[in-house]
């Protein structure tokens, strides 16, 4: 009897760990795959330069998972193809001195921690590339990116990146 139990509690248990996030009203619970997709896109995109820059990749990858432009899912969002780091997925995360502090900022943003100048922003580049494009509107520099909301040329106020701002979020 006991050995069936456990089996029960390893089925319910990988359910849990494949089924992404689920909503539940206006809480939301994440697998422990949900917040590995997130600490792989903060790891590989911020360059593990500040908590700062991890916390605002984070919170781009929330705004996109809300977005109905974006798939729904964390995992998702990571994975689409051409727009997180070259092997985001995939690439072994190496740096054990960052590992801890990834994770624990992967964590904060699943909780619900948002990055305080990022707004409605949705799209990053590396922060020192330009693009000839009039519809960038830059709300944010940190962690070696340059953070930005695609608007009406018209409504670009700030058309190139924003000075660099490291510790805004502790």
């Amino acid at each position: 009897m006991r050995f069936f139990k456990g089996l029960i509690v390893v089925a319910v248990g990988s359910v849990v760990a494949v089924s992404g996030c689920a909503r539940r009203g206006a809480t939301e619970v994440f697998s422990t795959s949900q917040q590995d997709c997130m600490a792989r896109a903060m790891y590989f995109e911020s360059n593990r330069s500040s908590r700062d820059g991890m916390i605002a990749v984070g919170s781009v990858v929330m705004n996109r998972v809300a977005s109905p432009d974006f798939p729904n899912d964390v995992c998702a969002v990571v994975g689409q193809p051409g727009q997180f780091a070259p092997g985001v997925m995939t690439s072994p995360m190496t740096e054990p001195a960052s590992l801890a502090r990834v994770e624990a900022a992967a964590a904060a943003v699943l909780s619900g921690e948002r990055h305080p100048d990022i707004a409605n922003a949705r799209f990053f580049h590396q922060k020192d590339y330009r693009f000839s494009y009039d519809n960038m509107h830059y709300v944010l520099t940190t962690g070696g990116n340059a953070f930005y909301e695609k608007r009406p040329s018209e409504l670009v106020t700030q058309p190139m990146p924003v000075p660099v701002t490291e510790g805004v979020t502790g």
